[in-house]
């Protein structure tokens, strides 16, 4: 028969993993654009809203970034390729890099630049990093790349 066929609990993670997972890269990247907005106006709304904005990345980032937590290195459905285990850490910088960013946005609202902009710099990119990678590992491993 097909030995990539998923149990049912595997597939219903796999499901809330996809449906949960873009929702802290559009919290993040709004964040850095509020950030880069602030720098250069110094508009205290725009620091409090970036502030705002990965607060609720971070908390949207708990369930995807534990199921993967499972598949990576729990589950055994999901392929252990490298590409899986770099952008789950890639993963886990940015969650850092944003913890940090939060921290620095509790501070008075003229103190955060330019280690606000920074830190939404390194989430982002370790974010987008992540994305490519497993785009890439998964268009090579099913062939269909496009020439």
């Amino acid at each position: 028969m097909n030995t990539n066929v998923l149990s049912r609990r595997g597939s219903l993670a796999t499901v809330i993993y996809e449906l949960l997972n873009p929702i802290p890269y559009g919290f993040f990247i709004a964040a850095l654009v509020f950030d880069i907005i602030y720098v250069y106006s110094t508009n205290v709304m725009w620091e409090k809203s970036a502030s705002w904005l990965i607060t609720l990345g971070l908390i949207s980032a708990i369930i995807p970034r534990l199921i993967n937590l499972f598949q990576v290195w729990v589950g055994h459905a999901w392929p252990q390729l490298s590409a899986v285990k770099i952008a789950f850490w890639l993963n886990v910088v940015a969650i850092i890099a944003a913890i940090f960013n939060a921290f620095v946005h509790s501070r008075d609202a003229y103190a955060v630049a330019p280690q606000n902009l920074i830190y939404s710099v390194i989430t982002v990119a370790c974010l987008l990093i992540a994305a490519l990678l497993m785009s890439c590992s998964q268009t090579y491993s099913t062939g269909d790349r496009h020439e």
